[in-house]
């Protein structure tokens, strides 16, 4: 039996959560509608533009100063950072269009139809990304067409199988539970490990010597 102390302490905390929660809810009103108007059509390109600039350049700096703890790399590159980040730009404008298309185009949610996206996004778009990460790259870094060719040729079947490895079962959770709208910020939670590893495979300094 609670005794009338006991009592009083416990009606007190029940009146301080109470206010707490309602002290929150202007946060977080505020937050629901940031998120409605960063994930509205009208917007929807920059956002999805804007995390995958800034999630390549996070896995780019993570990179790095794994290279640099290794001894591979004397200091951070600026550079090289910021080429990543346009790359990711890149591929977040083909993201955004491929997933507007795909679900155009595959309407529904169910396991045939999540299946059948899942082979084609890893069929088509999966090697389309790839393709633009390199050329987007070797652009920035003035490279000629045989210079771009053999990259591709020497790097990019790293980056597809590693694909098959994480994509096929994010893209089940990604096309049966989410929207549209936030299928480019799904893939670039997921992405932020793979961005690490793409880093090291694009700037490896034995991958390049092959």
């Amino acid at each position: 039996m609670l005794n009338n102390l006991d009592r009083y302490v416990l009606f007190s905390d029940n009146v301080k959560a109470m206010n707490i929660a309602r002290g929150m809810r202007p946060t977080f009103g505020r937050i629901n509608h940031l998120r409605e108007r960063l994930f509205s059509p009208k917007n929807l390109l920059y956002t999805n533009i804007g995390i995958s600039v800034s999630l390549s350049g996070i896995g780019d700096v993570v990179e790095q100063h794994y290279e640099i703890l290794k001894g591979e790399w004397d200091k951070w590159c600026f550079t090289r950072t910021r080429n990543m980040s346009v790359s990711g730009m890149s591929i977040g404008i083909v993201c955004h269009y491929w997933y507007n298309f795909l679900d155009t185009r595959m309407a529904g949610r169910t396991i045939g139809i999540v299946l059948k996206k899942v082979i084609v996004d890893q069929l088509i778009c999966s090697p389309l990304c790839i393709s633009t990460f390199f050329l987007t790259l070797a652009l920035l870094e003035n490279n000629s067409l045989a210079e771009f060719k053999d990259e591709i040729r020497r790097k990019a079947h790293k980056l597809y199988v590693a694909e098959w490895v994480i994509w096929p079962p994010a893209q089940v959770i990604n096309f049966y539970f989410l929207p549209t709208r936030y299928r480019v910020f799904y893939d670039s939670m997921i992405s932020l490990g793979y961005d690490v590893y793409t880093s090291h495979v694009k700037y490896d300094i034995q991958t390049a010597n092959r």
